[in-house]
This record gives C-alpha cells, structure tokens and sequence, in this order.
C-alpha cells in the first residue's frame, strides 16, 4: 500500500512541476483539450497506461 501512496505522490510532483514551469502552454494545452478527437483522447490513454505499466513492471522484476 505504501508503493500505491508513494507512486500518486510522483504522479503529483511531477503534474505540478508542469504547472509551475509552463503555467501558460498547460492553459493553452487544456484550451485545445475540447477539440480533440475522442479517439485520440483515448489513444493517448491507452499508451499513457500501457507504458506506467510497463515502467512498474521493469522496476519491480
């Protein structure tokens, strides 16, 4: 449970660090969000998750 604690605490940290070094292009980036296709908005997701998976897999073995 700790690793579960300690991996949202990254996830955190480096979402802000994005915010606090390019507050403007994540506004921007947030402003496009809505014209995105859906399937890309999925896509996106999908490798999103797929590569954390693969990352957690690699460090734990």
């Amino acid at each position: 449970m700790n690793d579960l604690w300690a991996a949202l605490g990254l996830v955190l940290v480096l979402e802000g660090v994005l915010y606090a070094l390019f507050p403007q292009a994540m506004v921007n980036m947030l402003k496009k969000l809505p014209e995105m296709p859906i399937s890309s908005l999925r896509f996106m997701g999908i490798s999103a998750l797929a590569i954390g998976w693969m990352i957690v897999w690699w460090v734990r073995h």
